[in-house]
């Protein structure tokens, strides 16, 4: 039997009913599935791709036009409301809180045009990650939850859509605690703490059910590289600087660029998709076929010492990001923030001989992601719990708050909070169409 206590004017589910941490346990299990389904698909559609580039590295230029008009058609077409990192229309669910418009941005079709369309254009070489897409995917997989959570409560469906974020997160990157802090920190910053229970649940839920099939992995191996607290000073201090200077560029980059190209991608998206789509090839041709797709194995070998790339890996990388982004297609900027960040690391280590190169990397891919995405706590975790790297909480923490000060300097609103106005204003009438 269902029981209620009335606090403040509102009803909260008693503490025997256990039917909510059912339905949220369910779809936490849903969103673990799908996460690693992506995983999956997403390394093999970017092996195919580089299996091609072997045969002949000028058929990106052929594939990457294609197939980025191919994704745009297929968006507009029976997906609209699935472009870019869906972390912008996550968060306008979470703000304005109307059905319709859960109903619209939410639907299983979207989350299934998402997981086909992000394979898809990774399938393309477009420089884009699977993990924004997967908060999207999850956020849908737990909204659609709500038939099942049969009692009055505290707004549950944002609750629901808030868990589904955090869980995608969560079983993306194999990061239970990033994915808890990422919901926090980034997806709510109103959070309500009488939801805790229930975000946790679905979490870790997710995580167990990824981990179940993947394994117990760090999602950029394990790094070694370890440093004196007092030796840190200079390391943070530069890394800190660089990639809130680099991060703010690149939000700014992005939300620019957007604005200015949203026009042009509304008459002519096709031509738009082709001219991204010719822009990723010669910055893949440039840097040597290594900035196509997220940049997993790039960023691995680099933390891991099992590879080197040239210098200017990290910025070509931030250009074939932004261009990816750019097109319209679906798609995450959080796997190519952090290969960037690697790669800008692996520069600076040339010029501070005098520290170990994987602590420079490290440092420099939480100041680099801080510096994009303004959530220094999300940041730092997220890499603490990839890398397995305990002992450079404090100097990682630091590079954050650094990074993110700096970046705010440059780009003064959160990109995603940018992303998502935009997406309110410029997109919303033409996707709630009745």
């Amino acid at each position: 039997m269902i029981r209620y206590i009335k606090s403040s004017g509102k009803w909260l589910v008693g503490q025997k009913d256990w039917s909510a941490h059912f339905a949220f346990a369910i779809g936490g299990i849903g969103v673990g599935l799908v996460a690693t389904f992506m995983a999956i698909s997403s390394e093999w559609a970017n092996h195919v791709f580089h299996k091609m580039v072997a045969i002949s590295p000028w058929l990106p230029f052929i594939i990457s036009p294609l197939g980025l008009m191919l994704v745009v058609w297929l968006t507009r077409k029976w997906f609209p409301g699935s472009e870019g990192s869906g972390i912008p229309q996550v968060m306008v669910t979470l703000e304005d809180g109307h059905e319709k418009e859960r109903d619209q941005f939410l639907s299983l079709r979207i989350a299934f045009g998402k997981v086909f369309l992000c394979v898809l254009g990774l399938f393309s070489g477009a420089s884009i990650g699977r993990e924004g897409p997967t908060v999207h995917v999850g956020a849908a997989l737990m909204y659609s939850m709500r038939r099942f959570v049969q009692f009055r409560m505290f707004d549950v469906n944002k609750v629901l859509i808030l868990t589904g974020g955090a869980a995608g997160v969560s079983a993306a990157f194999n990061t239970p605690l990033a994915g808890i802090v990422f919901g926090i920190e980034e997806l709510s910053r109103s959070f309500e703490v009488r939801s805790r229970a229930l975000l946790l649940t679905g979490v870790m839920v997710a995580s167990i059910v990824a981990i179940s099939i993947q394994g117990n992995y760090t999602y950029f191996g394990v790094s070694s590289a370890v440093i004196d607290l007092q030796q840190s000073i200079i390391p943070v201090l530069v890394c800190g600087v660089a990639g809130g200077v680099l991060g703010g560029i690149f939000s700014l980059m992005l939300i620019r660029g957007s604005q200015w190209v949203a026009p042009y991608r509304n008459n002519n998206p096709f031509v738009v998709a082709a001219l991204c789509g010719l822009s990723i090839a010669i910055i893949g041709y440039y840097s040597g076929n290594l900035t196509y797709g997220a940049g997993y194995e790039e960023a691995k070998s680099l933390l891991t010492g099992s590879g080197e790339l040239d210098n200017d890996y990290g910025y070509l990388k931030l250009l074939a990001t932004v261009v990816s982004y750019l097109s319209g297609i679906p798609g995450g900027i959080f796997a190519p923030s952090l290969s960037t960040g690697a790669g800008v690391g692996s520069h600076l280590a040339q010029w501070l001989v005098d520290y170990p190169e994987g602590v420079i990397m490290l440092l420099a891919m939480v100041g680099y992601f801080s510096g994009v995405v303004q959530a220094p706590i999300t940041a730092f975790v997220i890499v603490l719990e990839m890398t397995d790297q305990n002992k450079l909480v404090m100097p990682m923490m630091v590079t954050a708050f650094i990074a993110t000060g700096i970046s705010k300097s440059i780009c003064t609103t959160p990109i995603y909070c940018t992303l998502a106005d935009n997406f309110r204003r410029d997109d919303k009438k033409r996707y709630l169409k009745s």
